[in-house]
């Protein structure tokens, strides 16, 4: 083992490196040395070769041999200890590098204020401060915010990173928003509010929503799409009185917005305190309960269109815009949420009616 270790520009010298010189100078054996220092031949072989670290016993010895203080030499120990803490960094670092080349930094500089970063130790050391770990490696780990199951196509490496990354943005986010104590009752009671709003423009029902949300103890937010997260919308329990509810504002269709959001909500309302729910464009889940995420799609579904209502819709491939807008109109939803059901149920081809699915423009704001 030698007392000498390098790592690119960084050199950590052991205090063995120094002693081994003095011995040299001084024209004596080891064996003399340990001797004259009061020590084993064993003990002082493995100080002279990096093997062992210099206690406060051979400090003394050593400052009392070689007229120096006792700090000279735990000053030298020290010195080692922090150049391979420097050189292990370093090499952190460096096999960090292929994770950070997968994150778009410039969504964090743009989207939560940090820094701009010229270098990778930046990006990483950065990214590593605003994720609150201690290695970007960690984002990797199986147990790590929310469980990806690896399907038949497995999910990549990239796509796992940076849900994970949008997700704990969320959660840092969510740290500034203030909620009343989560009441079941109450969001049930604003649901008929809330879906009535689907008939306004975003900058009409986004600040109410907000209001509505924390008066029910749900965080609410909406946030940029993160490249390569494929992450829809998000629902987590900070505590058992707070919960989450995040969507990603990519592509946002009415119809997307508004089903997606209700599909959230049915997750807030089955209150699963110790599950992540992960909305992904990708067919690689997580590993939820396949049932849970069939009553939220089902209660999204059915409450923005009544089942009884649309049966007596009982619509066909000839069904005309009008016709639409007129169902849309009877049951207060706005047409591009029954256009999109119809898209869903293949009812009407995709490239049909896309003057009545409206693209939102949302803002993003806490």
């Amino acid at each position: 083992m030698s007392n000498v270790k390098e790592y690119k520009d960084i050199v950590a010298f052991h205090p063995g490196y120094y002693i081994s010189d003095i011995i040299e100078d001084m024209e004596i054996s080891q064996a003399e040395f340990a001797t004259r220092m009061g020590t084993t031949a064993k003990t002082l072989s493995q100080l002279i070769n990096g093997q062992a670290n210099i206690s406060n016993d051979l400090a003394k010895k050593l400052s009392v041999m070689m007229g120096t203080s006792v700090e000279v030499w735990l000053n030298l120990q020290n010195a080692y200890d922090q150049k391979l803490i420097e050189i292990q960094q370093a090499k952190d670092i460096d096999e960090q590098e292929e994770i950070v080349k997968q994150i778009d930094y410039k969504y964090f500089v743009e989207v939560v204020g940090l820094p701009v970063a010229k270098t990778i130790k930046e990006k990483v050391s950065n990214l590593c401060n605003y994720f609150k770990v201690a290695d970007l490696r960690i984002m990797l780990q199986p147990d790590f915010l929310v469980n990806f199951r690896r399907g038949q196509n497995c999910t990549a490496e990239k796509n796992i990173i940076n849900s994970r990354a949008w997700i704990q943005t969320v959660l840092n986010i969510a740290k500034e928003v203030e909620t009343k104590p989560f009441d079941a009752i109450k969001l049930k009671e604003y649901l008929p509010e809330l879906r009535s709003m689907s008939e306004q423009k975003p900058e009409q029902f986004m600040p109410r929503m907000r209001e509505i949300f924390a008066e029910c103890g749900v965080v609410f937010i909406v946030l940029p799409h993160l490249k390569n997260s494929g992450v829809n919308g998000a629902v987590k329990w900070i505590s058992e009185d707070r919960v989450v509810l995040a969507l990603n504002n990519r592509g946002l269709d009415a119809d997307k917005f508004w089903f997606s959001l209700f599909h959230e909500i049915k997750h807030v309302l089955q209150r699963k305190t110790k599950t992540v729910f992960i909305n992904c464009s990708a067919e690689e889940m997580m590993d939820i309960n396949s049932k849970l995420e069939e009553d939220a799609d089902n209660f999204a579904r059915n409450y923005l269109i009544p089942p009884a209502a649309y049966r007596k819709l009982n619509p066909s491939q000839y069904i005309s815009d009008n016709e639409i807008v007129a169902f849309a109109n009877s049951i207060g939803v706005h047409p591009g949420i029954v256009a999109g059901r119809l898209q869903h149920d293949k009812v009407i081809p995709q490239n049909r009616c896309s003057k009545l699915k409206e693209k939102y423009v949302i803002v993003i704001g806490r």
